[in-house]
């Protein structure tokens, strides 16, 4: 499975651009023709990196700056073909979120960090069949204190959805729209003991469960929201966006829709007809 690729990583700071969507402006995106089929309800990985060529070994910072503190997201937008589709406008939906554990003062960063990078989503089992965009997100509030000092990082993966029900319709946001220059998620300091945060955007998606497309009041916690199967790469230093098959992880084979671009450093071999 393939992101909308990005070669830099230069966050975008102004949430009333289109580029909040999906990325891009001061970060060239590649779209790429790939698919990746999913099924609804299963879980799918976002990886993040600091750069594009981070390893454990060579970067001690691999996943990300440990100093980017702030929550962690996925959305999902129902398109009519994920490879042309730009992303800005209507159409989004979140599904998962995590924000602040106001108990250990826990950001869902280093929850990231310390997850080795990857971002674990599940994809509603109850959403319609379909080409859809998902996106991946998270904010580093270190500089937030002051207007456009939140930094947003974002990619987009390219997915078809199979097996949904059908059966219940999200409500829907815009990019940009979905979040505010003064929202109490985006202008904030983060440099005290928080009793409350406010996650930006509306509340996550839940099948059967009536949702709001704004927050009523601030969280309480961090919320861990499985969220649905891809592999992102993108960070505070280098946005990049190839979803990826782990190290040692299968790569291909009969009946195989899952990544199949190796990590660096690995190259993809066949065992067998399957793997």
């Amino acid at each position: 499975m393939q992101l909308q690729s990005g070669v830099h990583s230069t966050p975008i700071t102004d949430v009333t651009t289109e580029y909040v969507a999906c990325n891009g402006g001061p970060n060239p995106t590649t779209p790429s023709s790939n698919i990746i089929n999913v099924i609804a309800g299963s879980t799918v990985q976002a990886i993040w990196r600091h750069t594009l060529t981070s390893t454990p070994s060579n970067d001690a910072t691999y996943v990300l700056d440990p100093s980017h503190l702030g929550p962690v997201m996925a959305y999902m937008k129902k398109v009519t073909d994920a490879t042309t589709d730009v992303g800005y406008g209507a159409g989004w939906f979140k599904i998962s979120e995590q924000g602040l554990n106001v108990a250990t003062q826990g950001w869902a960063t280093t929850d990231l960090i310390n997850n080795a990078g990857v971002q674990s989503i599940t994809i509603p089992g109850c959403i319609a069949n379909g080409q859809y965009l998902l996106r991946a997100e998270l904010i580093a509030l270190h500089a937030a204190s002051g207007t456009q000092g939140a930094q947003l990082y974002m990619e987009c993966a390219q997915i078809n959805v199979s097996g949904g029900t059908g059966t219940s319709a999200p409500s829907l946001v815009s990019f940009p729209g979905a979040y505010g220059q003064s929202d109490p998620g985006i202008l904030i300091n983060i440099y005290t003991t928080l009793t409350t945060y406010t996650i930006p955007g509306p509340t996550p998606f839940v099948c059967g469960a009536v949702q709001s497309t704004s927050k009523i009041s601030s969280t309480s916690k961090a919320t861990s929201t499985t969220l649905s199967s891809l592999t992102k790469t993108s960070t505070s230093v280098l946005a990049t966006g190839t979803v990826v098959a782990a190290p040692y992880g299968q790569c291909g084979g009969q009946g195989w829709t899952g990544a199949t671009i190796c990590a660096s450093g690995s190259t993809c071999v066949v065992s067998n007809a399957y793997i």
